[in-house]
């Protein structure tokens, strides 16, 4: 149990890649801090799957988007249960379309919640372990989409690349108070998300076409997040780990 006596903060864990690291933190001990939009209406599912683990959990509905949605995040959750070990920032939104047409107004939303969030978030809880001489782990959710330029995803795209530099200059700075700072770079992954987006023929049909012969889960995700979070990984900071099944390498492979 990598994680017992810890508390972790999850965001955008009602489903999807932030509901597969909350629950893989829960089988490893932690007790969760769980958050959504407000109205979200998959937060209560999410809370009872982690109880049902034995762990406690609170849900906390705030609006990460935006820097007092994520003060009042971290104030709820210090009220509820007084100390933040984990934090798991894993605010997103997207919209695709062709750089031609996107409409600056929508630009500016993803860029404010892929990257702009994740920074009000991390440095909110970075100065309570720095205050309370924590050692905490923070973990950010990015993508392959910040090394690989996919056409249509400009705005989005370029907030997982800031992401990912973000990730590593607040790893560099927190280093001399032990709080470790990655990333991970998820793949293709099952989520309601990506089965609204393509339809779920898509996603059976062409998952089996990737080099590791499958689309990614949350399992797969939440299994990564919750080893960057542990104290096994304690001499790792300012790392991206890619969990894709090689899917940015798909074109590469030899035909044998």
């Amino acid at each position: 149990m990598r994680h017992n006596g810890k508390t972790a903060l999850v965001t955008g864990a009602g489903r999807g890649i932030g509901k597969g690291c909350a629950l893989e933190l829960a089988r490893q001990g932690a007790d969760l801090l769980i958050n959504d939009r407000p109205g979200s209406p998959d937060l209560s599912q999410t809370a009872s799957e982690i109880r049902a683990l034995g762990r406690k959990c609170t849900p906390i509905e705030a609006d990460v988007f935006n820097r007092p949605g994520c003060e009042g995040l971290v104030a709820g959750s210090l009220e509820a249960v007084g100390q933040i070990d984990i934090l798991v920032s894993n605010p997103s939104c997207n919209k695709r379309s062709t750089f031609l047409a996107y409409d600056p107004v929508d630009f500016e939303r993803i860029i404010q919640g892929v990257l702009v969030s994740g920074f009000h978030l991390s440095q909110i809880v970075a100065r309570h372990m720095v205050e309370r001489g924590i050692r905490g782990k923070i973990l950010f959710i990015s993508s392959v989409h910040a090394p690989v330029p996919y056409a249509n995803n400009c705005a989005y795209n370029a907030g997982k690349a800031g992401l990912n530099h973000l990730c590593r200059t607040v790893a560099v700075e927190l280093a001399r108070h032990h709080i470790n700072v990655n990333a991970i770079e998820p793949g293709w992954i099952d989520t309601p998300g990506e089965r609204t987006a393509f339809g779920d023929e898509v996603i059976e049909t062409e998952g089996v076409k990737l080099p590791w012969g499958r689309i990614g889960t949350i399992e797969d995700v939440g299994r990564a997040a919750s080893f960057l979070c542990s104290d096994e990984a304690d001499y790792i900071s300012g790392s991206i780990l890619r969990v894709d099944g090689l899917i940015v390498f798909k074109d590469c492979a030899e035909e044998f």
